[in-house]
């Protein structure tokens, strides 16, 4: 967790103003995450959590700067759920395994044919049937907490702070800057039917069911689309990392 601190002219009563004003904040942006994660995570943990970064922000916000709070405060309640996320171990050993599989296989068949695979040619490679691979992809729905998604911010950069946690100094803010490069450039090879999930999910936050209505597919399907997208973009950058050096 990262550290309190007062900042220039944050009096007790001033923080304690800006925190008793701003608990709605933490309650929306725990909500949002939470219906992006696997049941097993509390809301209420991530709430507690964000009132702890909302303490820290109010400590810290110096009104001098112009910047208004609630954009100020946002990414540190953010950035305080996030830190809790990565401390937990999210999925069964079995099913890290299982995902680094599907990984893996992704990645071969990509290099072996020169383009993104449909989903046959994954099942072919990790020698299952087709419907088996769709139950891959039902399993690995509550592992995908390594999500590389395009969460809207305040200032609409990317977010891939749940996939990599490149750290704090000037050098690191140079990574991220890369990494969100390297991110956006590997959304653009997916499939076109992929990419539109994505948007529809991260973007327009639209639930499950209700992208299945738009895109003309059951939810269930949608779940596994997504999660295929998600596992190509870790194959993907998984790459393009390794040979920048960066991961």
């Amino acid at each position: 967790m990262r550290r309190m601190a007062v900042g220039p002219g944050a009096d007790l009563d001033t923080r304690d103003r800006l925190v008793m004003e701003h608990v709605g904040l933490v309650k929306t942006l725990a909500g949002r995450l939470a219906n992006r994660l696997p049941s097993q995570v509390e809301v209420s943990e991530l709430i507690s959590v964000g009132v702890l970064g909302l303490i820290d922000a109010a400590g810290r916000f110096n009104p001098a700067l112009g910047v208004p709070f609630s954009a100020f405060a946002r990414r540190r309640i953010h950035g305080a759920m996030l830190d809790s996320l990565r401390d937990l171990d999210w999925a069964p050993r079995t099913l890290r395994k299982l995902r680094r599989d599907v990984d893996s296989a992704i990645a071969r068949v990509r290099e072996r044919l020169g383009r993104e695979p449909d989903s046959a040619e994954i099942a072919s490679e990790l020698r299952v049937s087709e419907s088996e691979y769709d139950t891959v992809l039902d399993r690995l729905r509550g592992a995908d907490l390594a999500v590389l998604h395009q969460a809207s911010s305040e200032d609409g950069v990317s977010d891939l702070e749940l996939a990599v946690d490149p750290g704090e100094g000037p050098h690191h803010v140079l990574e991220r800057h890369e990494l969100r490069e390297h991110l956006a450039r590997a959304i653009v090879q997916l499939p076109e039917r992929e990419r539109h999930i994505l948007a529809l999910y991260y973007e327009q936050e639209l639930t499950l069911a209700e992208i299945g209505a738009v895109i003309g597919v059951t939810e269930s399907r949608v779940s596994q689309l997504r999660t295929q997208a998600l596992a190509r973009l870790r194959s993907i950058l998984t790459v393009s990392l390794q040979r920048r050096g960066m991961h």
